[in-house]
């Protein structure tokens, strides 16, 4: 009977370390060669309209990836049709070559801001695509996600 009650406790300490999460998926690129012609798609459910929300793009390569950046192409569906297309450009190593983000082994991962303090204008299903845009197929790619998290307000109300 302890060991069902610390494990509840356990469990529950998990799904509380994550409060601001609204969404985050993580998609593995075949072979783990990101082919130009391959888009990968997400769709977020937005019930909140009132909070602010940072929107970030996790990208999981190995030591292999050929670049030290990542340009890609962000399609984003709002509910009512409205579409936005952004080309952003993702720095992934540094000038010495050193990669960014948090590794194991050969394996790094990164979370990238695409857009920050966001308010999603109408409540529903909002549809991202994202391509990647360097012209060529892209080898050491494991998987790219997204993630939406509600902007913690502090104490004081005003925003961080």
């Amino acid at each position: 009977m302890k060991r069902i009650f610390w494990l509840a406790v356990l469990l529950g300490g998990l799904a509380a370390c994550d409060p601001g999460k609204v969404f985050e998926e993580n998609v593995p690129i075949e072979g783990k060669n990101w082919r130009i012609d391959e888009a990968v798609h997400f769709k977020v459910l937005v019930t909140d309209t009132v909070s602010t929300h940072n929107i970030y793009v996790n990208v999981r390569t190995f030591s292999d990836y050929p670049y030290s950046n990542l340009y890609l192409f962000i399609h984003v569906t709002s509910p009512a049709g409205d579409e936005l297309t952004d080309t952003v450009d993702f720095r992934l190593a540094d000038d010495r070559g050193r990669w960014l983000g948090r590794g194991i082994g050969d394996l790094y991962f990164l979370q990238l801001p695409y857009k920050k303090n966001i308010r999603f204008p109408v409540k529903g299903v909002y549809r991202f695509d994202i391509e990647q845009g360097m012209r060529t197929d892209l080898p050491g790619v494991r998987d790219v996600g997204l993630r939406v998290e509600r902007v913690k307000e502090p104490a004081d109300g005003k925003k961080e």
